[in-house]
């Protein structure tokens, strides 16, 4: 295979400022999807206060980085922020009102929120384990596309009603939102392709002001911004962390999303290996890095934070830059954690109308579902076998028809079942008992690639990347 020569593996032969400059782009590619979660997730609660806050969310993407890095022997050059995986899981915690949560205040919610995601860090760790003791096959096959695909697809569609009810408050900025990030995903160049997402927030906020002051306001008469959060703010100050609170119910509702996150992690990990030509699968290991997002994930939560993950918006930055040093992500986890103790500009970022929160969510959300589909084809699932007609069939209905939950108690304890708990839990267990179970991993090693997950030994890829060059 030839080998590229304009790859940098130490970005300090570039010298200091150019190493600034990287990092900072680092931190565009991340930002605009980071900031997005905690925007969501507000929008979920009734109050319109900041219920999840941005500074926390800044604060908990660069030390949860920091800390992977750490973790990972300082080897994988991977960006952990925001994980839209859970925003499922906000809004019917949001929703619950039944048990200790009818009439609980927002804020209260939040915490039992960041409870469950805590513990949904922690089996990230039991993941680990196993994968160290027994190896990774026999762990995915319990896990197989006909599970996780379907389980992915209602964790998108479960969200549509919010993107449209969003979107819904004023049309027009909506789609110049949705517009903005469809053109420069499609006709972008360079580092403005990597970050569509951004640049849909930025240019539909500039339309926005315009129309706020020509004197627009919404279709029901709201203004479309109003600033005075703004010029209370303070210059500098301390990101306002919460303590989680537990409770089975949020628990349930948040743990199984995991499963989902999970597969992304192995995903994300094989992406990053194969931009920068080094198997982190093996070296630092799959483990290591699962430790890693799992002890993030859960600190945030242990902060008020939401979940984190890894991140492909940076895996895009590294193939566009060459630039494969660690040390420049570590650098725009520095300018995210130095972000967060500025509390006027996450107040200025809190100010964007919901219209075009909603506008992008059509984008995020769809994407979300599209990827759980991708993940079926492209591992050639056999609808043509009840059993896997079967499986999804229950998972779907499950994840999409039981809105509501289901309720019921144990011990006095009232316990909150939410949809997609529901269909993570059935999922698992009707694949695990109905016979007939035709997955099983590194036997299609090609199609194992294609979902991203890829354990072939480097030199292998090597003789097949040299045939193809012949």
């Amino acid at each position: 295979m030839s080998q590229k020569k304009d790859i940098i593996k130490d970005a300090s032969v570039l010298g200091v400022p150019k190493m600034l400059l990287l990092g900072l782009q680092h931190m565009f590619a991340m930002f605009g999807a980071t900031i997005l979660v905690p925007m969501l997730v507000n929008s979920y609660f009734k109050s319109g206060n900041q219920v999840l806050s941005i500074q926390v969310t800044l604060f908990c993407a660069g030390f949860g980085t920091l800390f992977f890095h750490l973790c990972s022997k300082l080897k994988v050059p991977a960006f952990l922020g925001s994980s839209f995986a859970f925003l499922g899981g906000f809004l019917s915690i949001a929703n619950l009102k039944s048990g200790i949560f009818a009439n609980m205040p927002d804020s209260e919610k939040l915490q039992y929120a960041c409870g469950g995601i805590f513990v949904a860090g922690l089996l990230y760790l039991i993941l680990a384990l196993i994968i160290k003791l027994i190896g990774v096959k026999r762990v995915m096959r319990f896990l197989p596309p006909v599970v996780t695909g379907p389980i992915i697809i209602c964790i998108g569609l479960s969200l549509a009603p919010s993107a449209v009810k969003n979107a819904s408050t004023n049309w027009l900025i909506a789609i110049v939102a949705l517009a903005t990030i469809i053109i420069f995903n499609i006709w972008g160049k360079g580092m403005f392709k990597i970050i569509p997402i951004l640049m849909g927030v930025v240019v539909s906020y500039v339309f926005a002001l315009a129309l706020h002051f020509l004197g627009f306001t919404n279709p029901n008469g709201d203004a479309i911004f109003n600033f005075k959060t703004v010029a209370d703010a303070a210059v500098v100050g301390l990101p306002p962390f919460q303590l989680p609170k537990f409770n089975l119910t949020a628990i349930l509702v948040m743990a199984p999303i995991a499963i989902a996150t999970m597969m992304e992690h192995i995903g994300d990990m094989s992406a990053i290996s194969a931009t920068v030509g080094e198997n982190f699968l093996e070296d630092p290991g799959l483990h290591r890095t699962l430790i890693g997002d799992g002890l993030a994930t859960s600190f945030s939560a242990l902060i008020g934070g939401p979940a984190n993950t890894t991140y492909g918006e940076n895996t895009g930055v590294l193939e566009l830059s060459r630039v494969h040093d660690p040390k420049v992500v570590r650098l725009a986890a520095v300018y995210a954690i130095v972000l967060s103790f500025i509390p006027k500009f996450a107040q200025i970022i809190a100010t964007m109308p919901y219209s075009i929160i909603g506008g992008v969510s059509f984008i995020l959300y769809g994407m979300i579902s599209a990827i759980g589909v991708r993940n079926v084809v492209e591992n050639h699932v056999d609808f043509t076998k009840s059993r896997n007609l079967i499986i999804a069939g229950v998972i779907l209905v499950s994840g999409l028809g039981f809105s509501n939950g289901l309720t019921f108690t144990i011990a006095g304890t009232s316990i909150t079942l939410t949809s997609l708990a529901i269909a993570a839990i059935v999922g698992i267990l009707l694949n695990a008992i109905l016979p007939g179970n035709d997955y099983h991993f590194g036997d299609d090693p090609d199609s194992d690639s294609s979902r991203g997950v890829d354990f072939r030994p480097r030199e292998l890829e090597k003789e097949l990347q040299k045939e193809y060059e012949s």
